[in-house]
């Protein structure tokens, strides 16, 4: 199976779940996004290693991880989200020491907040792209926008923590699928990528 290199395209508040976030990666010379709803610490130690100019005053879990590895010359060569799971992606960290490579299995935002640590390469399956994968059209001027105000996003919400109030998440389980693919449309155009997410993981669970 060929892999797909994907870049972490930001992170956005979950407008549905008390406490989560929607970490979004875009396929490398493609036009998919790959939404995964991730936890807030987990939101907020990558937001931090994103963030170069912030340096919390003592190390974070994935900070201490990489100090660990590197007092020990061990290096993550690539990240690979290699499995998903109704709705539940399964990664691993490719990882290197005098030549000899291991494989360690890890949950997908972990290993995310530790590729960024060690500047290494983040890959999926083409399957699971194919699969999980949403195709977003948006206005080139709008998406500059999006880009200037992420850094406030990722300051604001994630390393100052401010988490707002939270609807309960929609159940889905009632919906035919042509209603699921109305509502995938609409969650993908207002840019709720954490609802789109759940959508679509409904759908895939009823293909």
């Amino acid at each position: 199976m060929s892999l797909v290199r994907l870049n972490i395209k930001g992170i956005s508040y979950s407008q549905t779940q008390n406490g989560a976030y929607a970490l979004i990666l875009n396929e490398v010379d493609g036009d998919r996004k790959l939404p995964i709803v991730i936890g807030a610490f987990e939101a907020q130690s990558i937001a931090i290693a994103l963030e170069k100019e912030i340096s919390p005053p003592r190390p974070l879990t994935h900070d201490l991880f990489k100090n660990f590895a590197d007092r020990f010359d061990i290096v993550v060569k690539q990240v690979i989200i290699h499995k998903l799971v109704d709705g539940v992606f399964y990664s691993s960290l490719i990882c290197e020491r005098d030549k000899i490579e291991e494989i360690i299995d890890a949950r997908t935002s972990d290993a995310i907040a530790l590729a960024l640590r060690f500047q290494a390469p983040i890959f999926t399956y083409k399957n699971i792209l194919d699969k999980a994968g949403i195709y977003l059209k948006v206005n080139p001027k709008k998406e500059d926008e999006d880009d200037e105000t992420q850094d406030s996003i990722l300051m604001d919400e994630l390393v100052a923590n401010e988490l707002e109030p939270t609807e309960t998440r929609e159940n889905f389980k009632g919906k035919t699928l042509e209603e699921l693919q109305t509502l995938l449309e609409e969650a993908v155009t207002n840019e709720d990528y954490e609802k789109a997410a759940h959508i679509r993981d409904e759908i895939s669970k009823r293909e």
